[in-house]
């Protein structure tokens, strides 16, 4: 599926230009569950599906809405797993019914953040939401 997916999208982003105007929402486990970040032109952070789009769209100048699964701790110190298994299973493992609502809540916001990125730009909407 990602392999279409990626063929795909090289055929309708052509130039680095068109890459800009991309927005790519994805999870992170570098931000904890519920949090949001918009990013531009920047590494993939090892995320596999964003290694992939970079490849098929020769560049990296596209946005993207970074939204974090990590668990963390009362501190707030991330508790992510490690490992590749552990990380495989935790990435495509059911989120709780408490994490279902911090997911509900995000995309909520990450919807809105994508209009404002449509309506006013990237700029601002990281200026906004980041």
């Amino acid at each position: 599926m990602q392999q279409k997916t990626t063929s795909r999208l090289s055929k309708l982003i052509k130039s680095k230009k068109a890459a800009e105007s991309l927005v790519v929402v994805h999870d992170d486990l570098d931000l904890p569950l519920g949090a949001m970040k918009i990013s531009f032109n920047r590494g993939s952070g090892g995320h596999k599906g964003i290694e992939s789009i970079k490849r098929a769209i020769k560049t990296e100048a596209f946005i993207r809405v970074r939204v974090g699964i990590s668990p963390s701790a009362p501190s707030g110190k991330l508790k992510k797993p490690k490992g590749d298994k552990a990380v495989g299973d935790f990435i495509l493992g059911k989120f709780r019914p408490k994490e279902t609502e911090e997911i509900k809540k995000v995309s909520k916001k990450a919807c809105e953040a994508i209009a404002m990125i449509i309506e006013e730009g990237r700029e601002k909407a990281m200026g906004e939401f980041n």
